[in-house]
């Protein structure tokens, strides 16, 4: 095992103050480039802002263990208000931008948000009305009726910041919510503990290879777990300069990777893939400086990673990990040779415990299929609001984490299954069971049930099964019909790409629906 040992102990830890540590040890350097504004900030500029803005939060009425609520794409704006909120004594819950009314108004609502910090565009169509613990709403560059303009909270004041009125072990630092397999998404209550741990994991000896001079693009969502702690809080608490995208877009992503020097990416496999068709195309530059790139949240073919080795000649370090664990549990390696395994997930970070256990909680032998159970310290408090779903997946300390796994003689891991029926659609996380529930709502739907299908580029889309009701004729114009009232609730990404009609969805006598048929339907 050649991890043992963090960066730096987490104890006591406040992710914000880590932050801070950094803006005052490194204050001339750039920590962050917004380059849908092109506006770029020092160290010591960063630290101002964040302070400036907790106070500004301090000063609005915000007060100790309050919801702040972020429904922003990536931007300066998020990164501060994410860091400053904690130093508030705030909560921050991230909402993905793409949402539409129904999923913002449901995270509000459960979360129960105090404060929201959005902009006017995301606002469109969202009614807001009748959300009894949400107070004051602030808008970044856009105005809206009946919001405040974020700038206000940035103005000096004298508002005194609180102090912590309980360890980092206790206190929340994010509360994502996280897509079920059943049910609605639920709030993961992460530490600051939790959440620094695991910063200190992944800089910690035989980590990852990331270094101080990096310069790392960020395209990945900061409202997602993967490029809130790999992109943000890790390259913040090194002193690394992060370059952010509000999204994927290979040509805007190939001018800056040259613009700025971008030695590191964290990815999913379909941008892996877009990487190697402009590479293919001619589009992708040939004097870059990309020492290596992260893979993450979706399963990443072995044929993509030397595929995009033999075009660009950048290596491909696969990691694995789940928004409950802050996200990171395993995590590969590029160097010595013989241990630069992409198809594997690698092995689990320092002070990561792992079994992989049968049906009967037995452990099994190596190389034998069973489910992955961990702990560490990066493994969350519990759902939100949910004891009986965080007992079911928090056993005696032990996450069972629902993945189906192998390991190896040298001890990589290797992901074969998943127990959980989560679809992941270009690396995000779609619950067959919310889209399952806005189908149902329509008229037509007398039952239905939803599955993953293999996609070359989206790596699985999201394929419903659908029964119609008496009076109603599965047809072309039935299928848009439902694609488009799927669509007026749900985010993009949770959208069926397919429809197809049947006579029945099987289930066993309990009712549970019976994914693994469906999917043998599938070609």
């Amino acid at each position: 095992m050649l991890r043992t040992q963090l960066y730096a102990d987490p104890a006591g830890r406040f992710l914000h103050d880590v932050v801070l540590e950094t803006c005052r040890r490194v204050p001339n350097k750039t920590a962050l480039l917004d380059s849908s504004c092109n506006r770029h900030f020092t160290y010591a500029e960063y630290g101002q802002h964040v302070e400036s803005l907790a106070r500004g939060l301090v000063a609005a009425g915000l007060a100790p263990g309050e919801i702040v609520a972020i429904f922003l794409p990536n931007s300066w704006e998020f990164a501060i208000t994410y860091h400053a909120a904690t130093l508030a004594g705030g909560i921050p819950t991230l909402l993905n931008p793409a949402y539409r009314e129904r999923e913002v108004r449901f995270q509000l609502e459960n979360s129960g948000a105090t404060f929201l910090i959005t902009d006017g565009p995301l606002l469109e169509g969202v009614n807001l009305a009748g959300l009894p613990a949400l107070r004051r709403v602030f808008t970044i560059r856009s105005s809206f009726p009946g919001t405040e303009d974020f700038a206000t909270l940035l103005k000096p004041t004298s508002a005194a910041l609180p102090q912590p009125a309980a360890s980092s072990q206790e206190i929340i630092a994010a509360l994502p919510y996280s897509s079920g397999t059943t049910g609605l998404p639920k709030g993961v209550m992460l530490s600051h503990y939790n959440l620094v741990s695991n910063v200190y994991q992944l800089l910690g000896p035989n980590g990852t290879p990331l270094v101080p001079d990096d310069v790392m693009l960020c395209f990945l969502p900061l409202y997602h777990i993967y490029g809130l702690t790999v992109g943000l809080t890790t390259s913040l608490t090194l002193g690394a300069t992060l370059v952010l995208m509000p999204r994927f877009d290979i040509k805007k992503l190939c001018l800056l990777m040259i613009q700025e020097g971008v030695t590191m990416m964290p990815m999913v496999p379909p941008a892996i893939n877009a990487l190697c068709q402009a590479a293919e195309a001619g589009i992708f530059p040939k004097n870059h400086k990309i020492r290596w790139i992260k893979s993450g949240a979706a399963p990443l073919a072995p044929e993509l990673a030397r595929r995009l080795g033999d075009l660009t000649g950048i290596p491909i370090n696969q990691g694995y990990g789940m928004t409950e664990a802050s996200p990171v549990t395993h995590v590969g390696y590029l160097a010595p040779p013989e241990m630069y395994r992409p198809a594997a997930i690698g092995q689990p970070l320092a002070l990561t415990d792992c079994r992989v256990l049968d049906l009967n909680d037995n452990e099994v032998a190596p190389g034998e299929p069973g489910e992955l159970v961990m702990r560490g310290p990066q493994f969350m408090l519990g759902y939100w609001k949910e004891p009986q779903a965080t007992a079911a997946v928090l056993r005696d300390g032990w996450y069972y984490s629902g993945d189906i796994v192998r390991t190896d003689a040298d001890g990589f891991y290797y992901v074969l299954d998943r127990c959980k029926e989560m679809i992941k659609y270009k690396g995000f996380p779609v619950a067959p069971a919310e889209v399952e529930s806005v189908l149902l709502e329509h008229p037509a739907v007398r039952d239905c049930g939803v599955v993953a299908k293999p996609d070359a580029e989206a790596g699985e889309i999201p394929c419903a099964f659908v029964v119609v009701r008496e009076g109603y004729s599965p047809s072309d114009a039935l299928d848009k019909q439902l694609r488009d009232f799927v669509a007026d609730r749900l985010s993009h990404h949770k959208q069926p790409r397919e429809i197809r009609f049947v006579e029945a969805v099987p289930r066993t006598p309990s009712g549970k629906i019976l994914r693994r048929d469906l999917r043998k339907t599938l070609p």
